[in-house]
């Protein structure tokens, strides 16, 4: 039993290698990206409108409310990233329930590389947001004591990100495969139910704590 996608490797020159996860990762960038074309080819803004766009504006509607409950006034300016967080992951783990597919999200190397990207976009927004100096200085806050133990909140909270997500995604596949060698007719579907569950919730929890974090960038002015 293999407990990552990483272990499955297709090709390999020296420290080179293409396994399972880049296979899937890019399978399903590929699928989002021809969909999305596909399903936006041919918007429209009257009262009839194709299935695929309602099923569309439903999602972006849901994201847009969700962000602006957490506390960003214009949503329209995160849901790219944000939106773009929470369909790859739902996506990755709802695609579970195809037999022989193992999510990339059940690789460390996945969550690490999506939790950098939440890294990245906070500095980056609060910077855009309140200016460079604004930004650092809100590190020193309540007192300059507080700096390393800001910085290491910044890295803790990074590793927490990609850990979480890959701990639940590696441990409901590991159930999957236990149960399918003691009951492989009853168990495994029940839990494959169980696991495009989870799987949606993780997706979720990491898009609204990706939004949290970059909400606290944002709002420097009004805390300090």
């Amino acid at each position: 039993m293999k407990l990552s996608p990483d272990e499955t490797v297709f090709w390999e020159y020296g420290y080179i290698h293409i396994n399972l996860t880049m296979v899937t990762t890019w399978a399903l960038m590929a699928m989002m990206v021809i969909s999305s074309g596909w399903i936006t080819r041919n918007l429209k803004s009257d009262i009839r409108i194709s299935r695929w766009q309602l099923i569309l504006e439903i999602i972006v509607i849901m994201i847009n409310n969700q962000i602006k409950e957490i506390g960003l006034e214009k949503p329209e300016r995160y849901i790219a990233f944000i939106g773009t967080l929470f369909l790859f992951i739902g996506l990755a783990n709802i695609c579970m329930i195809f037999p022989f597919y193992q999510a990339p999200t059940g690789s460390l190397s996945t969550t690490a590389g999506l939790a950098i990207c939440v890294f990245l976009s906070v500095p980056y927004y609060g910077i855009r947001k309140n200016g460079l100096l604004a930004y650092l200085q809100s590190y020193l806050k309540p007192t300059f004591i507080m700096l390393p133990f800001n910085l290491i909140s910044e890295v803790s909270r990074t590793l927490a990100l990609a850990v979480r997500l890959f701990g639940n995604i590696m441990s409901g596949g590991m159930i999957v495969a236990i149960l399918l060698t003691i009951a492989p007719f009853i168990f495994p579907v029940v839990m494959s139910m169980l696991g495009l569950l989870t799987g949606i919730v993780q997706a979720y929890i990491f898009s609204v704590l990706a939004t949290v974090y970059i909400a606290a960038a944002i709002r420097i002015k009004a805390i300090a």
